[in-house]
């Protein structure tokens, strides 16, 4: 089970927060466009090669992006374009932020082989196309099967807790890559683990549909 799983249990801890929006008069989109601002600055501070300031604008857009869902609820405005416009943000954030780090020129792989820089850029690729697929396998599922039924203004489907590395699982090694130095050592985990996580949900979906 993945810690997007856990997410309804977290989601009270969120509300004093989400009320202090509602109460500034925010919109859940406007949050959701904070959320996407703060990613965009964590990409800027990561490509400038400054990753603990670009751990804490990460660290403020993954809390916004919490945020956005309560302050929809407690303001009644729950529509289905904020939810589409909420998975349009989350994804935008997962590329940019992996992108700055590559722009940085920070040494990935080459740092141990004698490979050419290419072999660097190979890994960032691999870390966000495993960062999108892993998620972009949920709403063609949703497409395709047809689920509709929704909890708290998000679609309910079984993948919800299927595989083991997920976008909570992403923003948590690259804010301890960020703040401790090891931000090389992130993006290889991302590679390798999202796309692990991408064929564990894959094979349960060739498993159950099948």
């Amino acid at each position: 089970m993945n810690i997007t799983a856990l997410r309804p249990r977290f989601t009270r801890y969120i509300e004093p927060v989400a009320a202090f929006f509602s109460r500034a008069g925010f919109t859940a989109n406007q949050v959701s466009f904070l959320a996407l601002a703060f990613g965009i600055l964590c990409a800027i501070l990561f490509s400038l090669g400054m990753f603990p300031a670009g751990s804490l604008a990460l660290l403020v857009s993954a809390l916004l992006d919490l945020v956005d869902g309560s302050v929809a609820r407690q303001t009644s405005t729950q529509s289905r374009f904020g939810a589409v416009f909420d998975w349009i943000v989350d994804k935008y954030v997962d590329a940019l932020v992996i992108a700055g780090i590559g722009l940085s020129g920070v040494q990935l792989v080459t740092r141990f082989l004698s490979l050419p820089p290419t072999a660097d850029f190979c890994v960032v690729a691999l870390a966000i196309t495993g960062s999108l697929m892993n998620t972009f396998i949920k709403p063609v599922v949703y497409a395709e099967i047809g689920y509709q039924e929704r909890v708290d203004g998000k679609i309910e489907d079984p993948l919800e807790g299927i595989g083991f590395f997920g976008r909570p699982e992403t923003f948590l090694v690259l804010l301890a890559g960020g703040v401790s130095g090891f931000i090389w050592l992130s993006v290889i985990v991302i590679a390798v683990c999202t796309n692990l996580s991408a064929i564990q949900r894959i094979i349960y979906l060739y498993r159950t549909l099948s």
